[in-house]
């Protein structure tokens, strides 16, 4: 099999809809709701965007997304009407074939979901639908990129299943940096410490491989954590931020009618792929019976029989 990041990203979609936390979602929503009406524009002011004036009834509202990986999080929220009516969207990451396929993609993901889509003399691409949003793109190391921001500009932050390859604490006031005081942070898909495979193949392998597994989230050079779902309600509180939300937003990937829907063998697929290459050469594990394991699990999603859950946590949060 061919592995594909940002194939895994768009196989992913499916079931981040279905994990996302909805009590979370709601909040965000309300907030940014409330964060566009609050100030609107008397109809005759004009603003400028990317070089385009456009009369407009409501206050620019800037995001910036972290690990944005190729765009699936603005398409969501696109899908389910959640952003403001005028939006400016960064879309920042460090793979460049992630971000070179987040500008072929998403202009053509619009325009399949009846939103017009036009590219700009700087590069940016500018989607219309129920909101109007400037959308820009920044292949960069997430630290460089805050280095390299001049203030706190965004309304609203978001980190989508990013933050536990992080190095936590420290990494949470350098993200907020970028967020204006009384601002939003939207921190989702944060794993927290549990994986299932069922069926089991042997009990003691199975526990074996899944605690490696996660101790090998650990040791990252780049850090993470396995426990930062759980974690991140102290973390935050050390930053004097606010919770405003916060739920699981578990993975819970299992057939229906004896297949997976969308590309969700793919994304399965691509999990094994993760413990394949993090558990490689592991020194406790004996590389025949990892292959072994490895084999057997990808045969049961070929049966369509493997059911896949991954504990995760939501927050929502007001950035001091």
């Amino acid at each position: 099999m061919e592995y594909s990041f940002p194939r895994y990203l768009l196989a992913k979609q499916t079931v981040d809809d279905r994990a996302l936390n909805k009590d979370v979602l709601a909040a965000l929503k309300a907030r940014l709701s409330t964060l566009s009406s609050a100030f609107p524009f008397p109809e005759s002011v004009d603003q400028s965007v990317s070089g385009i004036r456009t009369s407009v009834q409501y206050p620019l509202t800037t995001v910036i997304e972290v690990g944005a990986g190729i765009g699936t999080m603005l398409a969501r929220l696109l899908r389910w009407d959640i952003l403001p009516p005028n939006v400016d969207y960064t879309l920042v990451d460090e793979m460049p074939e992630n971000i070179a396929f987040a500008r072929e993609w998403l202009p053509a993901w619009a325009r399949e979901n009846g939103c017009e889509a036009q590219t700009l003399p700087d590069g940016s691409i500018r989607l219309s639908a129920s909101s109007s949003v400037f959308v820009h793109f920044a292949q960069a190391d997430v630290f460089d990129f805050i280095h390299s921001s001049i203030s706190s500009s965004a309304d609203l932050l978001i980190a989508h299943a990013f933050l536990d390859l992080l190095p936590m604490p420290e990494s949470l006031p350098k993200l907020f940096s970028l967020v204006k005081p009384g601002g939003l942070a939207w921190l989702t898909i944060n794993f927290d410490g549990l994986t299932s495979l069922e069926p089991v193949i042997e009990p003691a392998l199975d526990a074996k491989i899944e605690r490696l597994y996660h101790a090998s989230m650990d040791s990252r050079p780049t850090g993470g954590d396995s426990l930062s779902g759980r974690r991140l309600f102290g973390h935050l509180k050390q930053v004097s931020a606010e919770i405003l939300a916060a739920g699981a937003s578990d993975w819970v990937v299992h057939p229906l009618k004896g297949q997976y829907p969308a590309d969700e063998s793919y994304f399965l697929h691509f999990i094994l792929r993760f413990f394949e290459t993090s558990l490689a050469n592991h020194p406790e594990l004996d590389p025949r019976l990892l292959d072994e394991w490895l084999k057997q699990r990808r045969a049961q999603i070929e049966r369509a029989e493997l059911v896949y859950i991954a504990h995760q946590m939501d927050f929502l949060t007001l950035v001091r």
